[in-house]
């Protein structure tokens, strides 16, 4: 049996995983990664060509200063690559500004949103009907008590090739990625953390786990209470338009319909040599299995969201669909983040769950669980303080 020693080792190299290598190797750490897949891949919740992203994050303040740190360290990256990561083509919520419609299990979410931009001193412009209607003609059905919120710092990332981009820097700089390995378990061992495979094992002085929807069964308690999966659906539409669509005219933008958390649907532009409209709700009933969830999206599924979100709400999409894909969510309760030291073993980092809207504030993460298990207390490792977990 193979017997490989490290100093860290990364399990999970999706959003939050790839960005600790990346940011361990940055530092000389001797660092392993594993994923049961070959990442990017799109059997987790880390696919789906692009990913909203805002400095303002209605789901509250403790988020902002990962939000934020997360786009300098993409345009760092940027820099360093020459990769094109952050497309800053804004992003514009619509609503009524008094709704009391939550995002992320996060109630009066518009208010919360303009509340955080004010703390911080976030770019943003707010809208009346007209103005949306003027300025922004793809967005239709329009109501009296509609208001919108701009941030012309928001955007979308690139998400498969912001895990691509951080995980070759991360080789480059010295780090081992091992794909299609399966971590079975993760136990103290002499004083570290032994980490089991089919293929063998690694002997590390520390281990972050970043599995996502497979936390809970490597963890097992108390994560098994703490967390639950549930099946998203990502749908592209072809758009008669495409020019309204691109990220020259549209923004990134979340529409709230409704009181409901799930009377809502977000869209991104299409990126320059993409096709389609991308376009999803958020749903918190079909609770799944990460090795047993449904991955084929059903036509069902796919003429009833258009019915109830696209065709009263936006101009000129058709409702040809060129592609759907499944996501998984890793949620908690309140839909906050568990970044922290495994109970009973403090070797043991954990960054899961991201309850649905961890990429923007993947890039900081990293960086600051990377501070963690280096035992740099900077400012960086004080952001995670408010996502300590609590059970």
């Amino acid at each position: 049996m193979q017997v490989r020693k490290t100093e860290v080792a990364v399990v999970g190299l999706g959003a939050m995983g790839a960005a600790a290598l990346y940011q361990l190797a940055r530092r000389g750490v001797s660092a392993i990664g594993i994923d049961r897949f070959d990442p990017p891949h799109d059997q987790g919740s880390t696919h789906g060509e692009t990913r909203v992203t805002r400095q303002a994050v209605g789901e509250g303040a403790q988020f902002v200063p990962l939000a934020r740190r997360s786009h300098e360290i993409w345009r760092e990256i940027e820099r360093t690559t020459g990769a094109t990561l952050l497309v800053t083509c804004g992003e514009l919520l619509i609503g009524p500004e008094d709704s009391p419609a939550g995002l992320h299990q996060k109630p009066g979410f518009f208010r919360q949103t303009r509340a955080v931009a004010e703390q911080f001193g976030i770019a943003h412009e707010m809208m009346d009907r007209s103005a949306l209607a003027a300025r922004f003609p793809q967005f239709t059905s329009l109501s009296a008590d509609d208001a919108g919120f701009f941030e012309p710092g928001g955007g979308f990332v690139h998400v498969e090739r912001c895990v691509e981009v951080q995980l070759a820097e991360a080789r480059r700089l010295g780090a081992e990625v091992l794909a299609n390995t399966v971590a079975t378990s993760v136990a103290r061992a002499n004083g570290g953390v032994r980490i089991s495979t089919a293929d063998g094992e690694i002997l590390a002085d520390q281990a972050i786990v970043a599995a996502g929807a497979w936390t809970a069964p490597l963890l097992g308690s108390p994560f098994d209470r703490l967390l639950r999966v549930t099946r998203q659906v990502l749908y592209w539409f072809e758009a008669d338009e495409p020019a309204l669509y691109g990220p020259d005219m549209c923004p990134a933008f979340i529409r709230m319909t409704g009181p409901g958390n799930e009377d809502m649907f977000y869209g991104v532009p299409t990126p320059a040599g993409a096709a389609g409209i991308k376009l999803g709700t958020e749903q918190f009933t079909d609770v799944t299995v990460a090795d047993r969830v449904v991955r084929e999206v059903a036509e069902p599924e796919i003429r009833t969201f258009y019915a109830r979100h696209v065709a009263p709400f936006l101009r000129s999409i058709s409702p040809r669909l060129i592609r759907a894909k499944t996501c998984l969510y890793t949620e908690t309760a309140d839909a906050n983040f568990i970044i922290d030291r495994v109970p009973g073993n403090d070797r043991v980092h954990v960054i899961s769950a991201c309850s649905g809207h961890g990429f923007k504030h993947s890039a900081a993460i990293g960086e600051a669980v990377a501070a963690r298990v280096v035992g740099d207390r900077t400012d960086v490792a004080e952001m995670l303080a408010p996502f300590a977990l609590r059970w």
